[in-house]
């Protein structure tokens, strides 16, 4: 990875949009590449006691990172990235959210005796599932929409009607603050479960309900990534151009 700035200066939600192998890095170094996307390199390496050099140079040589399936998503467009996101992230969500509360009810039910946190973590997923279930929605029937027809105009295919939210930034401000809420959320349920440790003798209810707790953290990253450190500067770099 080359580029004019110190990588210690670009923000680490910038170096994943840019070559998505970063994202293997920072995940071994336990950094949020999604939600805490805005900070630079030297910032997150100051708070988590992380050895700025070390990171630096394994950012320096991404081209020894595998990585399976990349794709390079900024070579999109924005409408064929938002469909992407529906298709794949927003569906993924829908299907697993009442998959993993059915489990984590019936691991708090059964273990919570021994196992408190197991009822931490089932009540906090249902909080987040009950946000995620609205927020998927105000993307898929405001912001994504909005990004479309800002699209269509740019291609000459009429013009563009003012929206009651004043511009992208406004309702991805919002979203932005909810994929925080989100991140902080499995972060909660991360360390209540000790990094999805199974305890002695678990079930398999419990093992199941770790491997799509899991899963459904890692899908979330990839989701907020593509969010956050892609479509939301396209789509507000675009509506400067249009309007």
């Amino acid at each position: 990875m080359t580029n004019d700035k110190n990588l210690l200066e670009r923000t680490v939600g910038e170096l994943v949009a840019e070559d998505y192998r970063a994202a293997e890095v920072f995940k071994k170094k336990g950094i949020d590449f999604c939600c805490g996307g805005k900070k630079t390199v030297a910032e997150v390496c100051m708070q988590k006691g992380i050895d700025a050099a070390g990171l630096e140079t394994d950012l320096a040589h991404l081209d020894e990172v595998v990585v399976a399936n990349r794709l390079n998503f900024r070579e999109w467009t924005l409408p064929f990235l938002a469909d992407y996101i529906m298709n794949v992230h927003h569906r993924y969500v829908r299907e697993k959210i009442p998959q993993i509360v059915q489990y984590a009810r019936k691991v708090a039910q059964v273990h919570g005796h021994a196992y408190p946190e197991t009822i931490i973590i089932s009540q906090r997923f249902e909080q987040l599932a009950e946000e995620l279930f609205t927020h998927l929605e105000k993307e898929e029937h405001i912001l994504f929409p909005y990004v479309k027809r800002l699209w269509e105009v740019k291609e000459g295919k009429g013009r563009i009607v003012a929206p009651p939210f004043g511009s992208a930034q406004n309702p991805i401000r919002v979203m932005e603050a909810e994929h925080e809420f989100a991140g902080e959320t499995m972060q909660e349920i991360r360390q209540w479960s000790n990094n999805f440790t199974l305890p002695e003798g678990a079930c398999n209810t419990y093992r199941v309900l770790f491997n799509l707790l899991e899963e459904f953290e890692a899908d979330l990253h990839q989701h907020v990534h593509l969010e956050n450190n892609i479509l939301f500067p396209g789509a507000v770099a675009l509506e400067q151009e249009v309007l």
